[in-house]
Formats: C-alpha cells, sequence, structure tokens
C-alpha cells in the first residue's frame, strides 16, 4: 500500500511533535494534524506554537504549508487519509470505577466514532496515544460495528516513546519504533505499510514488530521500569541523608555495574509528567482487574515512594526554616515537572507549593517556559500566570482559590522572585539556574538564607562560602555524619 496521505487526531505533545518530524522526513507524503480546538489549531499556526520543544519551532517552519497542515477540518482529512493516528489524551479517571488508576478512554472512543462516522474505503488506524492493553480491541469493535459497505480497517498499536524537553531527538534517533498488529494478511500488510514510513529515516533492524497487545503492554511497561529506577534510587536518597553518604557518588558507583547502567539514577524531588504516574496507575489497576494483588502491589510502591519524596523533601523545608514558614516568603524556581518543557502536570513542584502555602507562606514563583511567552503587545517577552494559577486552584490543592490567588506571586525573573525571600526551593533543574549570580541573590534575601535543592544541581560549597545555608536532595548537611545517632537506628547485622 502506497502511504500519501497521513491524519493525526490530536493536536497535543505526542501528534504535534511526531507528526512535524514525520512531515520533515517524508516531504512526498501529506501530513495533517487534526483538532477539534480551533484555539488550539490556530496556535499550531502561528508564530507561538502550544507547547515548547528544542527544535519543534525549527521543524514545524520548515515543512508547515508545504506537506505539515494543522486544521480543524476533521471530516474531509479523514475521508482522505491513508494512515490515520489516534493522539488524544488518555487521563486517569477521577470518577467511577476504577477511579485513581484506570485510564479514561472516552477521547479514544470518541476518535474512533470520527472515523467511523465518516471513513470511506480503506483505513489503517494506529493506536498512538497510551493506553490500557487490548485497548486496539475497542476501537476495532467500534469500527467494526459501524461498518458500511466499501469500507475496511486495520488497527495497529505504534504507542510513542518520548521524553518531553527531548522529543524531537528522540523522534529522529528513535531507540526503536514498536507496532503491533493482527497476525494476518491483511494485518502483515498494514504493519509493512507503516514501517515504509519509519524507515524514510529509521534503520529497518529498529523497527519491532510484534502482536498488538505485546506492544500495548511493552509501553506501559517502560514507564513503569524508568519511573521504578527514578523511586529506587529516591529511596536510597533517604538513607544517604541520615548517614551521611552521597547519592550522587552511590548513584555513580552503582552505575558504573554493566548490569545496571547509570541513565535514571538523579535523585530528585520526585517524578512528574504527563505518563509516569498515569501509566503505573493504570498497569496496577490492570494487574487488580487480572487478579494479581502482588503485582499491583509492587508497582503501586513505586508511586508510593514518589510520594514520600516529595513529602520528605517538603518537610525538610518546614523543619529546616525554624518548624515554621507562616507569613515567610520561600521563592519556586522551576514548576515545569522538568527542563526544556512548559508541562506543569504532575509537577513535583505543585506539591512543595501547596505544603508551603498549607502551612501559611508567601510563595514566589519563577519558571523559564511556564511563565514567561512571547507576546505581540510586549517588546520583549510578558509573564503567563494562568498555568501556574490554575495548577494552584485546583481543588485537590485548595478549596479557597481566590485566597491562595493573594499569597502566590509569579515573577519574570529570578532575582525579582528572590528578593526578600527566606528561602530558595529548586524544583526544576533548568540549566539557567546554574548561571546566577547568586552572592547578588543572597544579599536581597533574608538572613539566614537558605537552598534548598531539589535536583542536585547547584555548588553546594560554593552556595555555603557567600553565606547560603544549602540543603540537597541525598546529602547530609555538611557531610559529616553523626554515626552514633544515624547508626544506632540500624538493625544488627
Amino acid at each position: 500500500m502506497e502511504v500519501r496521505k497521513i491524519c493525526c487526531i490530536g493536536a497535543g505533545y505526542v501528534g504535534g511533535p511526531t507528526c512535524s518530524v514525520i512531515a520533515l522526513k517524508c516531504p512526498e507524503i501529506q501530513v495533517t494534524v487534526i483538532d477539534k480546538s480551533a484555539v488550539r489549531i490556530a496556535q499550531w499556526n502561528s508564530d507561538s506554537l502550544p507547547i515548547y520543544e528544542p527544535g519543534l519551532d525549527e521543524v514545524v517552519r520548515k515543512c508547515r504549508g508545504k506537506n505539515l497542515f494543522f486544521s480543524t477540518d476533521i471530516e474531509t482529512n479523514i475521508k482522505e487519509a491513508d494512515i490515520i493516528f489516534i493522539c488524544v489524551n488518555t487521563p486517569t479517571k477521577n470518577f467511577g470505577n476504577g477511579k485513581g488508576r484506570a485510564a479514561d478512554l472516552k477521547y479514544v472512543e470518541g476518535a474512533a466514532r470520527m472515523i467511523a462516522d465518516v471513513a470511506v474505503g480503506h483505513k489503517i488506524v494506529v493506536e498512538k496515544s497510551t493506553v490500557p492493553v487490548r485497548a486496539a480491541e475497542s476501537i476495532s469493535n467500534i469500527l467494526q460495528a459501524n461498518l458500511r459497505e466499501s469500507v475496511s480497517y486495520q488497527i495497529l498499536s505504534n504507542p510513542e516513546f518520548l521524553s518531553e524537553g527531548t522529543a524531537i531527538e528522540d523522534l529522529l534517533k528513535a531507540d526503536r519504533v514498536l507496532i503491533g498488529g493482527e497476525d494476518s494478511p491483511a494485518g502483515h500488510a498494514a504493519i509493512a505499510a507503516l514501517s515504509s514510513v519509519y524507515m524514510r529515516w529509521i534503520p529497518a533492524e529498529k523497527i519491532i514488530t510484534t502482536n498488538t497487545w505485546s506492544s500495548e503492554l511493552s509501553k506501559l511497561a517502560a514507564n513503569a521500569f524508568l519511573a521504578q529506577r527514578i523511586s529506587s534510587i529516591n529511596s536510597l536518597s533517604a538513607v544517604c541523608e541520615a548517614t551521611g553518604a552521597d547519592v550522587s557518588e552511590v548513584a555513580r558507583a552503582i552505575g558504573m555495574d554493566t548490569r545496571i547502567g547509570p541513565k535514571f539514577l538523579k535523585a530528585s524531588v520526585g517524578f512528574g509528567g504527563s505518563c509516569f504516574q498515569k501509566d503505573i496507575l493504570n498497569l496496577v489497576y490492570i494487574c487488580e482487574c487480572l487478579n494479581l494483588p502482588e503485582v499491583a502491589a509492587y508497582w503501586q510502591q513505586v508511586i508510593n515512594i514518589n510520594e514520600y519524596q516529595k513529602s520528605r523533601f517538603s518537610a525538610k523545608i518546614i523543619e529546616s526554616l525554624f518548624n515554621t514558614v507562616t507569613d515567610k516568603r520561600i521563592c519556586i524556581l522551576g514548576f515545569s515537572f522538568k527542563k526544556d518543557t512548559g508541562d506543569t502536570r504532575e509537577s513535583p513542584a505543585i506539591h512543595v507549593a501547596k505544603t508551603l502555602l498549607d502551612e501559611g507562606a508567601y510563595v514566589h514563583i519563577y519558571d523559564p517556559k511556564v511563565t514567561i511567552i512571547p507576546s505581540l503587545y510586549c517588546t520583549e517577552f510578558c509573564v503567563d500566570e494562568s498555568q501556574i494559577r490554575e495548577d494552584l486552584s485546583h481543588p485537590s490543592v485548595t478549596d479557597d482559590p481566590e485566597s491562595t490567588n493573594q499569597v502566590v506571586s509569579v515573577f519574570k525573573d529570578a532575582y525579582s522572585a528572590t528578593e526578600g525571600t527566606h528561602a530558595i526551593v529548586v524544583c526544576t533543574e533548568w540549566d539557567e539556574f546554574l548561571t546566577y549570580d547568586y552572592a547578588k541573590i543572597y544579599k536581597g534575601m533574608m538572613k539566614p538564607a537558605f537552598v534548598f535543592d531539589g535536583r542536585m544541581i547547584l555548588d553546594d560549597v560554593a552556595l555555603g562560602k557567600i553565606g547560603f545555608h544549602v540543603h540537597t536532595i541525598g546529602k547530609k548537611i555538611g557531610r559529616r555524619a553523626n554515626f552514633s545517632r544515624s547508626w544506632g537506628t540500624l538493625p544488627h547485622v
């Protein structure tokens, strides 16, 4: 099957970058991203894209209007497409059966029904959203139940393995492309058609084909394993702080073991983002439904450690500030869940801010991408407070949004954000945080001035010489352990 037109339902973090790179590498294929949101499509067609991702602007500018299009014309593009990607959101359910764990597939079902309503001819429907195992079967059931004469479908699973902040690089130099499909002549033909698209730039040996269910489970498993490593090193960071060990030294030592490797062994305030927690909770729910309680409990503990790490870090801030932060001003540097993205979903900074607000603090916030946006009405950049205030006004954070807004201030630079504060809390590992004049920042702060490094990026020794009281995840203060006290709590060997 010759692929001439590709359509993607969903103009979000997955659909936009994925289709932009496909358009870049396949100039002979027309790629159209469709979405019901006229506002979002307008952003994709503007100079200010709706998401920040290094390298994305350049790719979109190079292809947009040539073979890359963003449109709200859903019917026409579905009719004309040879391959249809489903790249819609699959949030965790917040009500009903499976609340807090199961994936909500209403958007996936909605996309399937849109395809069933208007499709003509033969379509390859590609499930790219992160979904529970056997979700492709649900898509197939909807399409087959609404099958019209002269229309046929093949359903494929092609999960994304993108990391926000490096998504373009991940697409251009993918570790692997996974395609799951039906074990039949028609299924093999569909897999071959989709593979032919990726083989324009991905070596054939990196394109893995499986059955549909293995493909779906592999996505959940990959995120679960990565999150597991983070929770593992974070659990050890607590031991390091209690004993005088340095978690960065421990991570380096175990990471040199070729059986383990160094990746995802950086201790921090905790993982966030749209995938890790959601996918692990989904995996827990699947295990419970399959009557595998021991397996479910194992993966649930990965989430529990992550929550413990955020709570432990927040408690350390309060304890260090003489057990009270009431009416104190605390500056949070970084609000996105990781550097090089403006995404704040499940960001540890939200948990830290909530704790400080609950304890009566005034919170100052600065983030290079969440708070600063280009604007036609400013000479350079404007502060956009909407996302931060929306996150901190959520019912899970506060039941009094108006009062919360009064004690939260959002700033356009770190120097004004830290002025007059009692402490700095680093929640995101932005590179620019390494370039600041901390002596200047120290002069403008209340004394004693504290730094709580939740990402292990700052030079604690240099900051200490300036006069800061520095607390770094995974390090005991002063690096000198009180062994009689620390080891006394350990079981005898």
